[in-house]
C-alpha cells in the first residue's frame, strides 16, 4: 500500500472554504473546456481549414487523454503529492489554452488540445483528493461536495452560453484564452491556502499497471468516439474495442500479481465506492449525450442561433446549483444512496418530458419545465454519487478515488454518447426514409435520445438502490 503524502492530522489549511473555491474553479475550468469548444468549432474550420473529420478530433483530442490518464493522475497524485500534481496539472493546462488560443493551423491546435487532456488528467483527481482531505468530516464534506458539484455543473452548461458569446465578440481564440486568467488566479492563491505535501516513503510505481490501463482506456474512449465519426462496425472501431478487451485483460492479471498495485482491487469492497463509480458511469453517459443533444436541438429543430440556445439553458444551470447547494442537508438527513434515487427519479422525469416536446415547442410552455427538472436531477444526482465514490476513502487513496470516479464520468460520456447519438440517427433515418419532414425527423431522433438518457437514469438509480439493499 503506498503511503500518503497529506496526512489528516495536520491540517493542511487555516482557510479550507476559500481553497475549496479556488480548487472548483479549476475543476469549472476542466468541465468547461469538454464543452465550450462545440459552438466555435464551425468557425475554427473556417479560419484554419479543417473539415468534418478534422473537427471531430478537436473534440476527441482533449477527451481521449483525460478520460485515458484520470486513473494514472490519480495515483500518482497519491504518489507524489496531490498539491505538487494539482499545480504541476494547473500549469500544463494553462499554457496549453495559450497554445490552442496562438494556433495557426490544425496541427498545433490538435496538439494543445491533447495537452489540455493530459493535464486535466492530472488536475482533477488531484483537486478532489484534496478536497477529501481538507473535509474529513461527513458533515463537512458532504458540503464541500455541494459547492464542489454546483461549480462543476455550471462548466458543463456554461460552455455553450460563454462558447457563443466570446466566438461572436472576441473571436474563437477566446474560448482558450479565457482559461489563461482564471488558472493564474488557481495558481496564485493555491500555494497561499494549502500547505505543502509531506514527504512521501518511497514505493514502486506499477509501471505495466500503469501502461497497460493507460492504453486500455484510449483504446476504449477512442474506440467509442469511432463509433459515433465511423460506425460500429468499421474496422477502426472493431480493432480499438479488440485492443480494449485485450489490455484490459493483461491489467487485471498484472495487478493481481503486484505486490504495489496501481488499482488494489481490495477499493472495490467499499460498496459506497463502487455504486457511486456506477452512478457517475451512467449518469455521466446521460448528460454528455443530453448536452450535446440539446445543444443541437435548439439550433436544428428550433431554429434558435448560438446565443440564444445558450441563454435558454440558464435555467437549467440555475436549478442545478440551487439544488447542489442543498443536497448536502438532504445527504445528511436521508443519505448519500437514497438521494441518488430521488435525484435519478426526477431527472428521468424532467428527460421523458423533454422527449414528449412537440416539433414547434414553445420554450416557456413546453421547455421550462422539464429543463429545470433536468437541472435539479443532475445537482442531486452528480454530488450524492459522488459523495458515496469518495465515502470511508482513507487518505493515502483519495487520489486514486478521485481519478476513479473522474474517469467513470468520462468512460460513461463517451459511451453514452456513442450509443445514443447512434440511436438518434437510426430513428431520424427512419423517419425520413418513410416521407417525414427534416424537422419532423430531427426532433424523433431527439426525442429518442433523450428516452435512451432518460434508461440510463434509471438504471443509475436501480443500482444505487440494488446497492443499498446488499449492504
Amino acid at each position: 500500500m503506498i503511503t500518503t503524502t497529506t496526512p489528516t492530522a495536520v491540517p493542511r489549511s487555516t482557510r479550507r472554504w476559500t481553497a475549496l473555491g479556488v480548487l472548483a474553479l479549476a475543476q469549472f475550468l476542466v468541465v468547461l473546456d469538454a464543452s465550450i469548444v462545440n459552438i466555435a468549432l464551425p468557425v475554427v474550420g473556417r479560419e484554419l481549414g479543417l473539415d468534418t473529420v478534422a473537427l471531430a478530433w478537436v473534440i476527441t483530442a482533449y477527451v481521449l487523454p483525460f478520460g485515458a490518464l484520470l486513473l494514472l493522475g490519480g495515483r500518482l497524485a497519491d504518489r507524489f503529492g496531490h498539491r505538487m500534481l494539482f499545480l504541476i496539472g494547473a500549469v500544463g493546462f494553462v499554457s496549453a489554452s495559450a497554445l490552442a488560443g496562438f494556433s495557426s493551423n490544425g496541427g498545433m491546435l490538435l496538439v494543445a488540445r491533447a495537452l489540455q487532456g493530459t493535464s486535466a488528467a492530472v488536475l482533477a483527481p488531484a483537486a478532489l483528493a484534496l478536497l477529501t482531505i481538507l473535509f474529513p468530516e461527513a458533515r463537512d464534506r458532504a458540503r464541500a461536495l455541494g459547492i464542489w458539484g454546483g461549480v462543476a455543473g455550471i462548466g458543463s452548461v456554461a460552455g455553450v452560453l460563454l462558447g457563443g458569446v466570446l466566438t461572436a465578440t472576441l473571436g474563437w481564440q477566446w474560448v482558450f484564452f479565457v482559461n489563461v486568467p482564471v488558472g493564474a488566479v488557481v495558481l496564485v492563491f493555491i500555494p497561499l491556502l494549502i500547505t505543502r505535501d509531506t514527504a512521501a516513503r518511497a514505493s514502486r510505481l506499477d509501471v505495466p499497471g500503469a501502461v497497460t490501463i493507460t492504453a486500455a482506456l484510449v483504446s476504449l474512449v477512442g474506440g467509442l468516439s469511432a463509433i459515433e465519426q465511423a460506425g460500429p462496425l468499421a474496422p477502426i472501431t472493431l480493432v480499438l474495442g479488440v485492443l480494449a478487451v485485450a489490455f484490459t485483460v493483461a491489467f487485471v492479471r498484472i495487478e493481481r500479481r503486484s505486490a504495489q498495485p496501481l488499482l488494489p482491487f481490495a477499493i472495490f469492497r467499499n460498496r459506497n465506492l463502487a455504486s457511486g463509480n456506477i452512478v457517475a458511469l451512467l449518469v455521466g453517459g446521460a448528460m454528455v449525450a443530453l448536452f450535446f443533444a440539446l445543444s443541437v436541438y435548439l439550433q436544428s429543430v428550433l431554429h434558435y442561433d448560438a446565443l440564444a440556445a445558450g441563454l435558454s439553458q440558464l435555467p437549467l444551470a440555475g436549478a442545478l446549483v440551487v439544488v447542489a447547494g442543498t443536497v448536502p442537508a438532504l445527504v445528511n438527513r436521508i443519505g448519500a444512496r437514497a438521494t441518488v434515487v430521488v435525484s435519478t427519479a426526477v431527472l428521468a422525469a424532467g428527460l421523458v418530458w423533454l422527449a414528449l416536446s412537440p416539433v414547434g415547442a414553445g420554450f416557456a410552455v413546453q421547455l421550462l419545465g422539464p429543463t429545470l427538472l433536468i437541472g435539479v436531477g443532475i445537482g442531486g444526482a452528480m454530488v450524492s454519487a459522488t459523495q458515496l465514490a469518495v465515502d470511508g476513502v482513507s487518505a493515502e487513496e483519495s487520489g486514486l478515488a478521485g481519478g476513479l470516479v473522474n474517469t467513470s464520468q468520462q468512460i460513461g460520456g463517451a459511451l453514452g454518447l456513442a450509443v445514443l447519438a447512434s440511436v438518434a440517427a437510426a430513428v431520424t433515418g427512419s423517419l425520413s426514409a418513410s416521407g417525414a419532414a427534416a424537422d419532423t425527423a430531427l426532433a424523433g431522433g431527439f426525442s429518442a435520445l433523450f428516452v435512451g438518457a432518460a434508461a440510463l437514469v434509471v438504471a443509475a438509480g436501480v443500482a444505487a438502490a440494488a446497492s443499498g439493499r446488499r449492504s
